[in-house]
């Protein structure tokens, strides 16, 4: 009989964990399936450049691993029994498992703002990046694009809109003082003074109070525009806020020192659906990909779980359009052409070496 592991989700966190396993010697009787609804790996962090028409498709896809030992099956999953160890799939059987991955990422939260979700586009998802996609680039010459939500991911599309469509009035609203918020002053002065020179105006102090068609209130006031994004806040994915656990504000999972779900020793959670003392990146979702990996190698041969380390995270790149970008590297801040030559390098990397 074979012992099955099931990863759902074929994101940074699920991708590390299956090729860690089989670079490992694998014990004969274990069977890696993939659940995933797309028929590769898409690179998230690059959703931004799609969806401002810089990047094609097709630069942003990753072939999953070909091995024997892996099996892929595609599909929407709507529901995880951990006490019966069953997966439950979109008008297919369920799935049944002696080991669980959990890597099924996040969604955006709205934080109750009234038509919010039914009125603005995602970057989310391939599919719902490209109909921003889509939305963005049939909007008209010389028309109005809101960006809502100053982070990581608001600032990248914005800069990368603004050379995509150098035509389009293009405004991001932040709800705190500053765009990245979270990062040091020196580094935020920069990125505020690129959009100056660049022409986005930044709203800070934003309270959105609700959206309509082609209408963002902003303090209850209207603003016409033909775009709206929304890049302000994600949460655990459905299928996770759902389980009967404990979860953190974002519905992530709270979990055990070995990354799995207390009194559920084989189900795991990787990513942005697992609540950790980091913000949510790639870089996280794998370095806690290898470090399940490393227990469910314990488990399978039943030997003592592994001492973890604390996770030594490298730092933060992000992009001001394809010349020039921003960085967080411990203490050390960096600034223009070189942290965007280093996102570029580390993304070619990843793409052609990837495990």
């Amino acid at each position: 009989m074979k012992r099955n592991v099931i990863i759902l989700g074929g994101g940074y966190g699920g991708i590390r964990i299956i090729q860690r396993l089989l670079a490992a010697q694998l014990p004969e009787d274990i069977q890696l399936t993939l659940v995933d609804r797309m028929p590769y790996h898409c690179l998230k962090t690059e959703f931004y450049a799609l969806a401002a028409g810089t990047e094609p498709d097709s630069a942003i896809r990753v072939s999953f691993p070909n091995d024997p030992r892996l099996m892929i099956k595609y599909g929407e999953i709507t529901e995880v029994d951990l006490e019966q160890k069953t997966v439950h799939m979109e008008n297919q059987e369920s799935l049944s498992y002696d080991y669980l991955v959990i890597a099924l990422g996040c969604e955006d939260k709205y934080h109750g703002v009234p038509g919010a979700e039914e009125n603005t586009h995602s970057i989310q998802t391939i599919n719902k990046t490209r109909m921003t996609y889509q939305a963005l680039n049939n909007v008209q010459p010389y028309g109005k694009v809101a960006i809502v939500g100053g982070g990581l991911s608001g600032v990248e599309i914005a800069s990368e809109l603004r050379e995509s469509r150098p035509d389009l009035s293009i405004q991001i609203y932040d709800r705190g003082e500053s765009i990245l918020s979270p990062f040091p002053e020196r580094l935020k002065k920069y990125v505020r003074q690129w959009f100056l020179n660049h022409g986005v105006d930044l709203i800070n102090k934003a309270n959105i109070t609700k959206v309509e068609p082609s209408i963002l209130y902003n303090h209850d006031q209207p603003v016409e525009l033909d775009a709206i994004v929304w890049t302000a806040g994600i949460q655990a994915s459905y299928v996770v806020r759902q389980l009967p656990v404990e979860q953190d504000q974002m519905g992530r999972v709270k979990l055990a020192e070995h990354h799995y779900i207390p009194g559920f020793q084989e189900a795991f959670v990787v990513g942005d659906c697992a609540s950790l003392p980091h913000a949510p990146s790639a870089q996280l979702a794998e370095a806690q990909g290898d470090q399940i990996a490393l227990v469910l190698q314990a488990m399978f041969l039943g030997d003592p779980l592994p001492h973890l380390p604390k996770f030594k995270l490298k730092g933060v790149l992000g992009s001001l359009g394809k010349k020039h970008g921003f960085g967080l590297m411990g203490d050390t801040t960096l600034l223009g052409r070189v942290p965007r030559v280093l996102k570029t390098g580390v993304l070619w990397m990843y793409k052609h070496h990837s495990g």
